[in-house]
């Protein structure tokens, strides 16, 4: 029994060692301080982000004031199977990293034996001074076993790290998901509303250009127009027709879209007309280093880059030997169940395994090899991550600025044309121009517009990916799924299978 003892302390010392490979540091990246500003920027375009602030949790689409919007969003984040898929995989890894975590604790089994047995009166004697006979014996054994895996070196742990931080980059993948389908929604939905401002526009430019045929024509058939001046408005407004139904069926495939993105047959799927929102929010934008922690995309490169420092120790441990309390079991054995619980009929067995590869091929160093390589590649790919998400929105705000910049430029363009019509009125009034000139100058000032719609709509796709690129408001490990990934609070870890 004192031996006994003896390997138990023995078991519980070698699980206190600290585990072997090395422990995990985050690498340092070279950030930049602050973001490149143009020449002239507008801070009214973004704010500056204050500790208190930050893009609405989880909704920063109400930021657009737009109900269709929060709508269509919230439809696709509850339906969208993309998502579903992606929600099953966070499962699937916590799940696994529950399985793992179990390695880390005893199993118990229980085994239960009762025979009668008759033994032969002609089986071979033993002794030759006596004499076989036939009996019956009854044979009654309960048990109660236990194998365990002494975790000396930390192999265990280091899996189940791994499989932890496998199951925290699921988490996050989920949340960069999430973020990924609200902004294509809102890209589909901005684009979609753009389009029904620009028909409404070339609808207009269309009628117009009709009416100019109609008094061309009229002219032609007086004789005051010729061929060449007929031909070619009859050539501008089928020009002008074709890239209406080119609109539309733009509209049209915007519209399919959001309908694969909220769940719905396409077939089943209608969006009346509308236009865009009259503002745009100004998101407030962190630190470059803040993008470490608030884009899910970076968060799960990085999970993932610490998984793969733990699999390195998992490899490390194979080069020495495991040791296993196997066979192992309390229990009684006696020919009278009557007499099972008492003492004489007490048995148990209690005894350490060890194994050591001597030799595999290179097998196992090769293992080790590929996890050293393993990590290298996420580090890479966490490095890549993070320059992406410094470009990314780098890139949106200069898309923002020069998109202003431009619109202010197309505004006056269209002011000086409103202008021009105004004075080209009252010129025909006077009879001083043709209606053929002022129907040119309101088709100029409707094409204009159009451009302006484009713009507009142009702004509102950049700040979608600004947004995007700033994480969306994620905070990291924050939500429920995160915090039971996370494994900060044991039992809820340990019971999340079973919820």
């Amino acid at each position: 029994m004192k031996r006994s003892f003896s390997l138990c302390l023995l078991a519980l010392a070698c699980v206190g060692c600290s585990p072997i490979g090395p422990d995990y540091e985050r690498p340092v990246l070279e950030i930049p301080a602050n973001w490149k500003t143009l020449p002239g920027a507008n801070p009214a375009l973004w704010k500056t982000a204050e500790p208190s602030d930050g893009v609405p949790k989880d909704r920063w689409w109400t930021s657009f004031n737009d109900k269709t919007l929060n709508q269509l969003i919230e439809r696709c984040l509850e339906n969208n199977n993309t998502l579903q898929a992606s929600l099953a995989r966070l499962d699937q890894a916590i799940a696994q990293s529950q399985a793992r975590g179990a390695a880390q604790f005893p199993v118990l089994s229980a085994a239960g034996i009762g025979s009668r047995t008759l033994t032969s009166a002609n089986r071979p004697t033993t002794t030759y001074d006596s004499v076989n006979i036939s009996t019956v014996q009854n044979d009654f054994r309960p048990l109660a076993l236990m194998t365990y895996e002494i975790d000396w070196l930390g192999k265990i742990r280091r899996d189940v790290e791994a499989s932890r931080n496998t199951a925290e980059q699921a988490a996050a993948d989920t949340e960069n998901v999430r973020l990924l389908l609200a902004a294509q929604v809102a890209n589909s939905y901005f684009l979609l509303r753009q389009y029904d401002e620009e028909i409404r526009v070339l609808t207009t430019i269309v009628g117009l250009q009709d009416k100019m045929l109609s008094l061309i024509q009229k002219r032609y058939d007086l004789g005051a127009a010729g061929q060449t001046e007929l031909s070619q408005q009859k050539a501008l407004t089928q020009s002008s027709g074709a890239q209406l139904e080119l609109l539309n069926n733009l509209r049209n495939l915007q519209e399919n879209l959001l309908a694969t993105l909220t769940a719905t047959p396409a077939a089943n799927f209608k969006l009346a007309s509308g236009s865009l929102p009259q503002t745009l929010p100004a998101f407030p934008v962190s630190l470059p280093s803040n993008l470490l922690e608030r884009r899910p995309d970076v968060a799960a490169a990085e999970r993932a880059m610490a998984a793969a420092n733990a699999q390195i120790g998992v490899a490390k441990a194979a080069f020495f030997p495991s040791l296993l309390i196997a066979p192992a079991f309390i229990g009684g054995d006696s020919n009278n169940i009557t007499t099972l619980l008492s003492l004489p009929s007490l048995l148990w067995s209690i005894g350490l395994t060890a194994t050591q590869t001597i030799f595999d091929a290179g097998r196992t160093s090769a293992n080790y090899r590929f996890a050293q390589a393993g990590y290298a590649g996420t580090l890479a790919n966490y490095r890549q991550s993070v320059l992406v998400a410094i470009q990314e929105t780098q890139d949106s705000m200069s898309n923002i600025q020069q998109y202003s910049r431009a619109l202010l430029k197309q505004d006056e363009a269209v002011t000086n044309l409103n202008r021009a019509i105004r004075i080209s009125s009252i010129r025909y009034r006077e009879g001083v121009d043709t209606a053929q000139t002022l129907a040119l100058l309101q088709q100029n000032q409707l094409t204009a517009e159009r451009i302006k719609w484009q713009m507009r709509g142009n702004q509102f796709l950049a700040n979608v990916a600004l947004v995007k690129a700033l994480g969306g408001g994620w905070e990291g490990f924050k939500t429920p799924e995160l915090e039971t990934a996370r494994g900060s609070n044991e039992q809820a870890w340990l019971t999340r299978g079973t919820e």
